[in-house]
């Protein structure tokens, strides 16, 4: 009966693993494809504020990876993993905000209506995410936190579609650019926050 009920819960375990592997290769996915849709068209349309929220859907993809990756590897593994992840959202944040500085001082109007139909796309990607994600969100404390996250990014959405109306509204690239700082700005203190956590974990398995 002993071999019985463990073998039970062994097959469901199994099963809800499965599932958990299946909702995030789904959410990678996605992920990455806003990513580079939002980068590339934030980058044509003269828009930080895209640009700062493809970052968020980076930043998710690789933590939806990272995930996936290191689900049976060793601590060690798992540090490192964190760690490319944190250096590569550090690097490509300090490009986006350089180029925001850039923008600071020669500033050109970006294309409200390719902001707001990208935000809108945006936003609609991180709702199906979100919907995923809630089937799992009491499983652990990891897809916990990772819907969490998926939650959050609605509020950058909907920050970018508001820069596109005021961008619009006023014909000024001001609203833009605080937004993109802003976004930037957290994108990046995300990735030296995992360096740091990286660095504490590194010295206390040595």
């Amino acid at each position: 009966m002993a071999d019985s009920c463990c073998t039970g819960n062994n097959n469901e375990i199994e099963i809800l693993a499965s599932k958990q592997a299946k909702t995030l290769w789904i959410v990678l996915i996605i992920n990455s494809a806003m990513f580079f849709a939002e980068f590339i068209l934030g980058w044509l349309s003269n828009s930080t504020a895209l640009i700062g929220d493809s970052l968020d859907m980076l930043g998710d993809a690789l933590a939806y990876g990272t995930s996936i990756y290191v689900v049976n590897k060793s601590l060690s593994h798992k540090i490192k993993a964190s760690q490319f992840k944190a250096y590569l959202m550090v690097i490509l944040g300090l490009v986006v905000f350089s180029r925001a500085i850039y923008r600071f001082f020669y500033r050109v109007v970006p294309e409200f209506e390719v902001m707001a139909y990208t935000g809108l796309l945006a936003l609609f990607a991180n709702a199906i995410c979100l919907w995923l994600l809630t089937a799992h969100k009491d499983d652990d404390i990891n897809f916990a936190s990772v819907w969490i996250c998926s939650r959050n990014d609605i509020v950058a959405n909907l920050g970018v579609l508001l820069a596109a109306g005021l961008v619009f509204l006023f014909n000024n690239s001001w609203p833009d650019l605080i937004i993109g700082f802003i976004i930037t700005s957290l994108f990046l203190k995300s990735g030296l926050g995992i360096l740091k956590k990286t660095k504490s974990q590194t010295e206390l398995t040595n």
